[in-house]
């Protein structure tokens, strides 16, 4: 498999950081973004990479040559004039001739290309998109998915005022066949122009990862990626590394209580939640929604319906700067009989709470570490599954949550809190007791 590192831009938005060097040649941890980009493509066996340069090319030439010293081969495309990300590959067509990566010369990456090139060759996928969700989604372009991962639509910041939609962003990473290459505008942007106008006609799946892509184009963004570099955080987000998550209730957790849930005009976040979760974000934990929602299977809802009240719940969240890592919810129910029921879905399954199989799949999915992590709720279920799962428990309000489940069993949480903010502080305010790093 061949890359694609363009670095043509001009580093417009760096200031004076980029008026004598391009902007991939700025150090992170003492080294350039451009050499971290090399050493990680090489760690995966992808030593054949091209560069397409423009403004700055010297340096960036100069400096790695043919990248025999680097241990890999280096060519590159000089643009005569900026071709925007599409024009460049587009000019080395007949080179790219099998699939192919595609990296941004201002984002850092640490992540396993691995499992991505994996992702997108049993997709048979036309292209993949690294996505990721981020803390800001109303002034970011937004990428859909549905629940294959198949991308069905983009939607630009300037369009998406007054509806909602999930928090999940193009992280700047693809892998692309090589037949897409003939199809890409001799000048434009992948992010906004190819893929969106591509959608309807190729097969573009979006893998989500919360591993470390952050694109360090402006001072502040630069100074934000080195500090999380020197501290360790940037390789501690890599799949290699297990991490700590807190699994967290949907009803009566991060939104109001509404008895079986359905209309989305009743999807209304708790107060203090996405503080809670914002607060959390700014740590090493993951986040992780684990719910029932057994009002698909009782017929009140369909999974698209569903959807369209977890895209309201991440878009509120979103609108406080808080964003989920994942989110696992179970949409079965063992118990029969109701006129309006969806028989697919009226069985015993092991997904649904106190069952694990959410909490599982989620820690294959992020590789988590269960020691130090949390499940927080508001009824026994939630507190059983996770002692089932084998972390520490919280529970809101106790009143009826520390009293019995469904079937009986007795059960007693870690924390007996008033809401998910005094969790999640005296969660935190352990960590730093202990002295851990998050």
């Amino acid at each position: 498999m061949k890359a694609v590192i363009m670095c043509g831009g001009r580093g417009t938005r760096m200031g004076d950081l980029a008026k004598e060097i391009p902007k991939g040649l700025i150090e992170i941890g003492g080294k350039s973004i451009l050499e971290h980009q090399v050493e990680l493509l090489k760690k995966y066996g992808i030593v054949d990479i091209w560069m397409t340069v423009g403004h700055l090319k010297e340096p960036i030439m100069d400096y790695f040559g043919n990248g025999e010293k680097f241990g890999v081969k280096i060519q590159y495309y000089e643009e005569e004039e900026p071709l925007g990300t599409t024009g460049g590959v587009k000019k080395i067509a007949k080179e790219l001739d099998s699939d192919f990566l595609i990296l941004y010369g201002d984002v850092l990456v640490h992540m396993d290309l691995g499992k991505l090139i994996a992702f997108h060759k049993n997709h048979d996928a036309d292209a993949t998109l690294v996505v990721h969700p981020n803390d800001h989604p109303q002034d970011s372009d937004l990428v859909e998915m549905d629940f294959s991962c198949k991308i069905t639509a983009f939607h630009s910041k300037k369009e998406i005022e007054g509806k909602f939609f999930h928090n999940m962003v193009n992280a700047g990473l693809y892998v692309l066949k090589s037949p897409v290459v003939d199809e890409l505008p001799d000048k434009g942007d992948f992010g906004t122009d190819f893929f969106p106008a591509v959608v309807d006609k190729m097969k573009l799946f979006g893998y989500n990862t919360a591993e470390y892509l952050k694109d360090m184009g402006t001072p502040s963004r630069l100074e934000e990626v080195n500090k999380a570099f020197v501290s360790g955080k940037v390789k501690r987000c890599g799949k290699e590394h297990k991490r700590k998550a807190i699994f967290v209730d949907r009803d009566g957790t991060i939104n109001k209580e509404v008895k079986l849930l359905h209309k989305l005009e009743d999807m209304e976040l708790l107060p203090g939640a996405a503080e809670a979760i914002r607060k959390l974000n700014l740590t090493e934990y993951l986040v992780i929604m684990i719910s029932n929602q057994p009002v698909v299977a009782r017929g009140l809802v369909s999974m698209e319906g569903l959807d369209e009240i977890h895209k309201k719940m991440e878009w509120l969240l979103g609108k406080e700067g808080a964003k989920l890592d994942g989110m696992y919810f179970c949409p079965h129910h063992f118990e029969k009989g109701f006129p309006e029921e969806n028989k697919f879905y009226k069985y015993t399954c092991l997904c649904r709470k106190p069952g694990t199989l959410m909490i599982e799949t989620a820690v294959k999915d992020f590789n988590i570490e269960l020691e130090g992590s949390w499940m927080i709720g508001d009824f026994a279920g939630d507190v059983l599954c996770g002692q089932n799962a084998g972390v520490k428990t919280a529970v809101i309000d106790g009143t009826r949550s520390i009293d019995t489940t469904h079937d009986g069993t007795k059960v007693k949480a870690d924390l007996v809190v008033e809401s998910l903010k005094v969790a999640i502080d005296t969660i935190l305010q352990q960590c730093l007791k202990d002295d851990k790093d998050l």
